[in-house]
């Protein structure tokens, strides 16, 4: 399976009033195609930090980050962003949709950067949301949804471009158990649906618990919860 994202050594400081503070500390990191990572830890262990880094939101302070064999760091402002929207979706635990846009126009967002016709990409959207069961809630605006159909929508405006990562930061930690459990489901069969390599944030265990591999950031440093996924690194 192709290697989508590559982190070798990679740390994060931040400066402070009291000195330098660290948050990551020489983090390895290998997700191929079509694997589904989770990631546990204590708040504040830099999970969020981490996520952050693999979409190319944040820039590390030493080592190497590679996503589809390519460093994003040296792409110009433009460039960047552009491969960041091409290759990378997005979820959080905040669906951020935009409440003057109905189901649709808030999946069909990152669209306007355009990287398909009209025609094929709203199609696609069309797909998407008849996937996730929204269908008949597709003119409707965020405010008319439940917390766990505006999540649904935020999956979809995740992988209108088929991104070959998705990273997902606590995408069910406003969630009820039961709209949680359906959407963890939702995100581990849309990621091997499409190959898709998902990386997600979580502080369920419940969840975590069904992801194939996993991994737990403490003190900066990533151990491996899984042997197999040990060996790729």
């Amino acid at each position: 399976m192709p290697l989508v994202l590559h982190m070798h050594s990679v740390t994060r400081t931040f400066d402070s009033p009291g000195g330098s503070i660290s948050i990551l500390k020489d983090v390895s990191l290998r997700v191929l195609s079509g694997s589904a990572v989770a990631i546990r830890g204590p708040s504040g262990c830099g999970k969020s930090t981490l996520l952050y880094l693999a979409g190319t939101l944040d820039k590390p302070t030493s080592g190497l980050i590679e996503i589809l064999g390519e460093n994003p760091w040296r792409l110009r402002s433009g460039r960047l962003a552009a491969f960041r929207n091409q290759h990378i979706g997005f979820i959080f635990q905040d669906h951020q949709l935009l409440p003057q846009c109905s189901v649709l126009e808030n999946v069909l967002l990152p669209a306007l950067a355009g990287f398909a016709s009209d025609g094929d990409i709203r199609a696609r959207a069309e797909k998407l949301i008849d996937r996730v069961g929204l269908s008949n809630r597709i003119h409707q605006r965020p405010g008319r949804l439940s917390g766990g159909e505006r999540q649904r929508v935020a999956v979809c405006r995740a992988l209108i471009h088929q991104p070959s990562l998705l990273l997902a930061d606590e995408p069910t930690g406003n969630l009820d158990p039961q709209t949680a459990e359906q959407i963890g489901t939702l995100l581990l069969e849309v990621a091997a649906e499409n190959d898709t390599a998902l990386l997600c944030v979580t502080h369920s265990n419940e969840l975590a618990a069904r992801f194939p591999h996993s991994v737990t950031l403490s003190q900066g440093k990533l151990s491996f919860d899984n042997v197999e996924l040990a060996k790729q690194q």
